[in-house]
């Protein structure tokens, strides 16, 4: 099944109500970029988006496993480096805390299994990003019939 997301940017800084149909956050950038910093900026819902499945992996492999864990905390630093062609690479700092009464080598299987969490995956994959197109209004598919 497809994921889908709609956005509605409001004239207020850069905030964007960002919603799957069901849920809805808000996005927003830095003050130091112009926004109002009233939600997580574009690199922060990303980085949001990896570390809870990391975090979930974590808790559905224990619970699989049967494993008693309690709280499962990361905590990801991104850092970008431009190179000369303005190409960006970016470097993720992953540390992850899991308590529970499981040994070392349960808790260093949980933290292999963390970095094959389906968006750590789909991050390390080729994307096919198309071109945006516009989207037709209401109003103006009104015109065309």
């Amino acid at each position: 099944m497809a994921t889908k997301i709609n956005i509605k940017n409001i004239p207020t800084g850069y905030q964007s109500i960002i919603s799957n149909g069901t849920h809805t956050i808000i996005g927003d950038e830095p003050i130091k970029s112009k926004g109002t910093d009233l939600g997580l900026a574009p690199t922060e819902l990303v980085l949001a988006g990896l570390a809870m499945c990391k975090v979930a992996t974590v808790r559905y492999i224990a619970r699989k496993k049967g494993w008693e864990i309690r709280d499962v905390d990361a905590e990801l630093v991104q850092n970008v480096k431009r190179g000369a062609d303005r190409k960006l690479t970016p470097t993720v700092e992953v540390q992850m805390k899991i308590e529970g009464d499981i040994t070392d080598e349960q808790k260093q299987e949980l933290l292999l299994e963390a970095d094959n969490c389906y968006i750590h995956r789909l991050l390390h994959s080729d994307w096919n990003i198309e071109t945006a197109t516009a989207l037709i209004s209401e109003k103006e598919t009104s015109k065309i019939q």
